[in-house]
């Protein structure tokens, strides 16, 4: 911290009178709660949503001097936020306009490069599971940080009853087209899609009729089991080989043919 020194010196008065001041120093040292008497909104943002800025720095250690003294006294972000390509963009107020709340983030429509630096990953997911969504800015649909929109803003669900909730046994936002699931995820969902098959396995009087969809087609849609799968070869030689294929005999799955 910088120290005013006054030096006062010998002033001699015109009557004759001499005044003598020795010289003495002045220790001008400011702390954070000298800031607030003049700069009262930067403290309560940075109460509020300082982050790192709140906990790990001081209004003093940002702001090294005070004008007239040091005029420019704003630092750059660069002076301590270093060794990452995010930290190699240019102009940072463009997102972090204001460095006291540094995680509110204003971000326009069209950005996706600068977002990537940070979230890499998500990158190569569109990249490698090309869909629509790979050709969409990435603030196309985070129109605020950190924000993760429900589908449905977008996308009309399968069925009047699904849910943002829903949707996400099956998809992932940026690997769409990847339809994955558990064992738990229940008929209905694929049922909005595959109302047919639904329709005909819930009619059943099989034991085909107590399965869920996901007991069978298992892990990833499109998957379609072998009856043997579960049922082994469950009859002669001579039977599967002028009846190779079930379905000649059973109807389908869905539908047996009893």
């Amino acid at each position: 911290m910088k120290r005013l020194t006054l030096i006062l010196i010998t002033l001699t008065i015109s009557a004759g009178m001499i005044l003598t001041f020795t010289p003495f120093s002045l220790a001008a040292e400011l702390s954070d709660d000298d800031c607030i008497k003049c700069h009262t909104q930067p403290p309560a943002d940075i109460a509020a949503n300082g982050g790192a800025h709140k906990t790990e720095v001081s209004c003093m250690e940002c702001h090294e001097g005070h004008p007239p003294t040091v005029r420019e006294n704003i630092p750059a972000c660069n002076s301590c936020h270093s060794g990452k390509s995010h930290y190699e963009l240019q102009n940072c107020l463009s997102c972090h306009n204001n460095p006291h709340t540094p995680l509110i983030l204003h971000l326009a429509k069209d950005i996706t490069g600068p977002c990537l630096t940070c979230h890499q990953e998500q990158g190569v997911l569109l990249q490698e599971n090309k869909s629509f969504h790979t050709t969409m800015a990435c603030t196309a649909c985070h129109q605020e940080h950190a924000q993760v929109p429900p589908c449905v803003n977008c996308h009309e669900p399968h069925s009047e009853t699904m849910v943002q909730a829903d949707c996400s046994q099956c998809h992932q936002a940026h690997k769409p087209l990847v339809v994955v699931y558990n064992d738990s995820t229940p008929s209905k969902s694929c049922g909005s899609c595959h109302e047919e098959a639904l329709s005909q396995l819930s009619a059943g009087k099989t034991k085909h009729q107590a399965l869920a969809c996901a007991a069978c087609h298992k892990d990833k849609h499109k998957t379609v089991p072998t009856c043997q799968d579960c049922h082994n070869v469950p009859h002669s030689a001579g039977m599967m080989k002028k009846f190779p294929t079930c379905g000649e005999c059973h109807n389908t799955a869905h539908d047996l043919n009893l």
